[in-house]
C-alpha cells in the first residue's frame, strides 16, 4: 500500500468558496498596485532609493495574478491540469517570482528603513538609488533564475489518470518536493523574515524613544511605526502559515503517505493560506502610503485633481442644463408674447 500511496490519497475538488476567494484576492491585489505603478511611474517624478524598492515590490505584487484563473480552474476539476506542460511551468515560476519577489523586497525596505532611520547620520550604499537599482537587478536575477529551476524540476505528472501541476499528489516527485520545500523555507523564507524581525524591532525602539514636540516629528514617528507593523503584519499573517503547511504537507508526503485524511486536510489549509499569502498584495500598498512621503503627497494630488475634475464635469453639466432651462423659458415666453 505504501508503494502505491497515490491510490490512498485521490485529488479532492477544493470548495468553491476557496477559489472565490482566491480569485477576489488577487483581482484587488491587482487593481490596487497597477494603481501604485501608474501612481509611481507618472505622479512621483523624482525617485529615490526607497521609491525603487517599493516600485520592485509592486511590480512583484501583480506576477500571480495571470495564474490564478488557471489554478481556480485546476482546483474547481479536482486537481487535474488541462493546460498543457508550458503553462503548468509558467504558473510555477509566476508564483515563485510573486511569493518569494514579495519577501525578498520587503526585506530590503526593512534594510533600507533601518539604515535611513537609525544611522540617518551615516553614508550608506543603501541610500544610493544607483547602488539600489543594482541590487534589484541582482535580486530579480536570483529570483528568476530560480523560478525557472523550479518549474523545470516539477513538471506536469500523470497520477492515476489526472494530471498533476504543483500538487502534493505528484509521488514521482515527492524528493524533488522535498528539497525544494526545505531550501524555499530556509532561505526564501526564515533568512528574510529574521532579517527583518531585527530590522524592524531596533527600529521601533529607536522610535518609541525618540522625544518629539513638533506635530510634524510626531506625524512621522506614528507613520515609522505604522510602517513597522504592516510589514511584521504581512510577514507573520501572510508568509509564515503558507511555508509551515507546505512544510508539514512535504514531511507527511515523504514520511507518512499512509495518513490519508491528515494529508489532504494540510493540502486544503495549504491552499487556504495560499490564499492569504495573496492578501499581501492588498496591504503592500499600505507600505506605500505609510513609508513614502513622495507616494502619499502623489496619491493626494491625484485623489485632489480626481475630485477637481469631477466638480468641474458636475459645474459644466449644471451650467449646461441652467442655459438649456433659460433657452426653454425663452422660447415658451416668446410663444406666449406672440
Amino acid at each position: 500500500m505504501t508503494n502505491h500511496n497515490e491510490t490512498f490519497c485521490p485529488p479532492e475538488a477544493q470548495h468553491v468558496s476557496l477559489n472565490v476567494f482566491l480569485c477576489l484576492v488577487f483581482m484587488i491585489g491587482l487593481l490596487l498596485n497597477s494603481f501604485c505603478l501608474w501612481v509611481f511611474i507618472f505622479r512621483i517624478p523624482k525617485w529615490n532609493a526607497g521609491t525603487v524598492l517599493q516600485f520592485n515590490l509592486a511590480i512583484s505584487d501583480v506576477l500571480a495574478s495571470p495564474a490564478t484563473p488557471l489554478m481556480a480552474v485546476y482546483l474547481l476539476n479536482g486537481n487535474n491540469w488541462k493546460f498543457g506542460f508550458f503553462l503548468c511551468e509558467l504558473k510555477i515560476a509566476l508564483i515563485s517570482t510573486h511569493f518569494y519577489g514579495s519577501i525578498m523586497f520587503l526585506t530590503l525596505i526593512s534594510i533600507h528603513r533601518y539604515v535611513v532611520v537609525v544611522h540617518f547620520k551615516r553614508s550608506s550604499p543603501m541610500k544610493r538609488k544607483v547602488f539600489v537599482k543594482r541590487l534589484c537587478f541582482g535580486v530579480w536575477c536570483v529570483i528568476l533564475t530560480s523560478a525557472i529551476v523550479y518549474a523545470i524540476l516539477l513538471p506536469v505528472t500523470d497520477e492515476d489518470g489526472h494530471k498533476q501541476c504543483l500538487s502534493i499528489h505528484q509521488t514521482k516527485l515527492t524528493r524533488v518536493y522535498f528539497i525544494i520545500n526545505f531550501v524555499l523555507f530556509a532561505l526564501g523564507f526564515l533568512v528574510p523574515f529574521s532579517t527583518a524581525v531585527v530590522c524592524y524591532s531596533c527600529l521601533a525602539r529607536m522610535v518609541t524613544k525618540v522625544n518629539v514636540n513638533s506635530l510634524q516629528s510626531r506625524s512621522i514617528k506614528r507613520k515609522s511605526l505604522k510602517m513597522t507593523g504592516m510589514c511584521l503584519i504581512i510577514f507573520g499573517l501572510c508568509f509564515f502559515p503558507m511555508n509551515v503547511t507546505r512544510t508539514i504537507g512535504v514531511v507527511l508526503k515523504k514520511y507518512y503517505p499512509q495518513h490519508c485524511q491528515l494529508l489532504l486536510r494540510t493540502e486544503t489549509a495549504y491552499y487556504s493560506s495560499y490564499v492569504l499569502a495573496g492578501v499581501n498584495c492588498c496591504l503592500d500598498p499600505l507600505i506605500y502610503f505609510f513609508g513614502s512621503h513622495n507616494f502619499n503627497k502623489a496619491f493626494r494630488g491625484s485623489v485632489r485633481r480626481a475630485r477637481g475634475h469631477r466638480e468641474r464635469e458636475n459645474r459644466t453639466e449644471s451650467d449646461t442644463s441652467c442655459s438649456t432651462n433659460r433657452n426653454a423659458l425663452y422660447t415658451i415666453s416668446s410663444g406666449v408674447v406672440l
